[in-house]
């Protein structure tokens, strides 16, 4: 589960982008091992972020971010009308149905990403006041913007998984590699 960005292949500019983002991801993913839904669902700060909610988002807005640049529609419209809803597992949604979610996005951000003639290449930007002003954005854009989101959103977790139980980073994967017997 320790995710680690190795020194890119000279030249995989494509490959180094896409290792650090799944370095992050893996930090998410990390903060939820071994909670109930429960925990998941607690909101141990002022924030009223949980974990849980916290999957859903990344998994969310990643999908997002690649459906525009495909110039389709995202899978969830979101506006200021209903933002907040993006934070909250609801329904029949558990981490674990987010989780294998995220997954399926995370290969097509993979495939996407590699398979763009180029990463100068650019994309339209809808008119919302959470997007950038400029109009258009790089692929590199992209990709650099998708290691921002989930790198903020990976600290978040770190500090609500500390709140919940005190457990740090390190202490999840020792758990982790003792439960799965390496």
């Amino acid at each position: 589960m320790v995710t680690r960005v190795s020194a890119e292949v000279h030249g995989d500019e494509r490959g180094a982008l896409l290792a650090f983002i799944e370095e992050q991801r893996g930090g998410i993913r990390r903060s939820v091992l071994g909670l109930t839904e429960e925990q998941a669902a607690s909101r141990p700060s002022a924030s009223g972020l949980s974990l849980g909610g916290l999957v859903k988002h990344v998994a969310e807005v990643e999908q997002s971010w690649i459906a525009r640049a495909k110039q389709e529609a995202p899978a969830v419209d979101r506006d200021e009308s209903n933002w907040h809803e993006c934070f909250q597992l609801a329904g029949d949604e558990t981490v674990a149905s987010q989780l294998a979610y995220w997954e399926k996005v995370a290969a097509e951000t993979e495939a996407f990403l590699r398979a763009v003639p180029s990463l100068d290449d650019t994309f339209p930007l809808p008119s919302q006041p959470w997007f950038p002003p400029e109009g258009r954005v790089s692929m590199r854009w992209l990709a650099l913007h998708l290691i921002r989101e989930t790198a903020r959103h990976a600290g978040h977790a770190d500090i609500i998984r500390e709140s919940l139980d005190g457990a740090t980073a390190f202490e999840l994967v020792a758990r982790e590699r003792g439960s799965s017997g390496e």
